[in-house]
Order: structure tokens, then sequence, then C-alpha cells
């Protein structure tokens, strides 16, 4: 077998397992608050800028709207946001915090520094990283629609 084909080898085998992880990590701290990981990912989204479209939140996020939809409709019946038609523009719908949501944001403020402790890395390598992982991200959408 070719060394270059060996599993432990492979870049995006090593982004996949660390995904996983993080999806580990995640878990123990979000069950007390109620939220799944992709539940987080919404919250984060509104707490950076509230008041957004749907189309917004998945493009932000790399959702569809199919995936997207469900998603925070749980979200809205558990209290954490609404969805309602944009006064203006019937055909978008706008998501916002509820205040229960905005609260969870204080709870949530010290996982950044929990992932940096568990990961032994300082703030400026952590830094690097995701803006190299950034980078490999785009670079690799850029070859995927050439």
């Amino acid at each position: 077998m070719s060394k270059s084909l060996k599993l432990d080898d492979q870049l995006c085998f090593s982004i996949y397992q660390a995904g996983h992880a993080f999806n580990r990590f995640y878990r123990p701290l979000l069950e007390p608050l109620g939220l799944t990981y992709p539940q987080y990912l919404v919250l984060l989204t509104l707490w950076e800028a509230d008041g957004l479209p749907l189309k917004a939140i998945g493009a932000r996020l790399g959702l569809d709207s199919g995936t997207l939809t469900p998603l925070l409709k749980r979200m809205e019946e558990t209290g954490l946001l609404r969805r309602e038609r944009d006064r203006t523009d019937e055909r978008q719908v706008i998501v916002t915090l509820t205040p229960k949501g905005r609260r969870l944001e204080a709870k949530a403020a010290a996982f950044p520094v929990r992932i940096g402790e568990a990961a032994q890395c300082s703030a400026a390598e952590l830094t690097a990283l995701r803006k190299l992982l950034f980078r490999l991200r785009d670079d690799l959408d850029t070859a995927a629609a050439a």
C-alpha cells in the first residue's frame, strides 16, 4: 500500500476526526443548556448579529433551508428565538433571539477558554490554526467550483 493512501496520512481524515472530537467535547457543555451543537452555532450567529434573515444564517453556517428550518423550528419551540416574516418582503423570514436565547450567551462565554485549555494551545496558536483552516476551506471551495 502506498504511504500516501494510509488513512492516518489523510488531512481530510484528521479534520473529520477533529470535528468529532469537538462534538464530544461540546456535548457535556451544551447539554445543561438544552442545546445541540448545530443549535449552538445558530446562537453564536445570532449573538453576533441578531435579527438576521434565515438565508443569511444558512449562508453563514453553510446550511440549506431544508436543514436549517427544522432546527430553527425546534429552537423556537423551546423559546430561544422567534421566526417572523419580514414586513417589507414576505418571502424572507427574520430570526431574532428571545430573552431566553440572549441569556444563554453569558453561560456559553467560557466555552472558548475551555477549548483553549483542552487543546493546550495558546490563543495565538488557536488563532493561527483557525485562519489556516478558513484558508483551506476557501481554497478547496475555489478548486471545487473550477
